[in-house]
């Protein structure tokens, strides 16, 4: 527990195990390159062949008009500030180093390859579909955190699986070619917590990474940084927010 970043007041200097001999810089380039925003509210062909093309150039982009009611992403980002800014004593029980673990509050590093670390906390947790009451596993506090966690994972998992059919559609298969076993089992929720570092420029939050998973969803917060790498040349792009 004692490893946790967040919960130290501050922090004067930067322990050496977080330091990064070589960070991935985002380099200048001739033309202007903007990560593609896509408008889900537009026609089903048009999304498609939208999310074909970003698919192919990118593997990443911004969705906009997706359905999810604007309460609540504010609702899972409040309730995620109110679990770090808990007491210590209150979510001790629930650290655990043992990456094995489903559900767990961890601080560094997700899968511990090597004993560099990153400047990061992480409530990390699982959800079962079809239809299992994971939400016992997760914390008790605060007392809404089970409900609101429960009702964005739904919901986002919807919007997941509505972009793979549409992906499906776009690539000539059958939309429900990702349905049943290929995305049945664990939704993992990474809820990620990057705390004030004293020397931001010689570390990282995360490492430079292949997510493993069929389709990653991410809600960006206040913390700025988010990096796409580009066209497989050591080059990487920005996207604030």
């Amino acid at each position: 527990m004692e490893n946790l970043l967040h919960v130290t007041p501050s922090h004067v200097s930067l322990p050496n195990s977080y330091a990064v001999p070589q960070l991935p810089q985002a380099k200048a380039t001739p033309t202007d390159i903007s990560l593609p925003v896509i408008d889900l509210s537009r026609s089903r062909d048009e999304v498609c062949r939208a999310i074909l093309d970003a698919g192919k150039e990118f593997g990443f982009f911004q969705v906009i008009n997706h359905g999810i009611p604007e309460q609540v992403l504010q609702d899972m980002e409040s309730v995620s500030e109110e679990f770090f800014q808990l007491p210590a004593a209150d979510k001790a029980h629930f650290y655990s180093e043992d990456t094995n673990r489903p559900n767990r509050l961890f601080s560094g590093s997700t899968y511990k390859t090597s004993k560099r670390l990153y400047w990061m906390d992480c409530l990390r947790l699982a959800r079962t579909f079809p239809g299992s009451d994971c939400k016992k596993e997760w914390p008790e506090k605060p007392e809404e955190l089970r409900n609101v966690f429960e009702n964005y994972t739904a919901l986002m998992r919807g919007l997941g699986m509505e972009m793979l059919h549409m992906l499906c559609q776009s690539l000539g298969l059958p939309s429900d070619y990702f349905d049943e076993d290929q995305s049945a089992g664990d939704m993992i929720l990474s809820v990620i917590r990057y705390p004030p570092c004293p020397t931001p420029d010689v570390t990282l939050g995360l490492p430079p990474h292949c997510d493993r998973n069929l389709i990653t969803l991410v809600l960006s917060g206040s913390v700025p940084g988010l990096q796409v790498f580009y066209k497989g040349c050591d080059q990487w792009d920005h996207k604030e927010r």
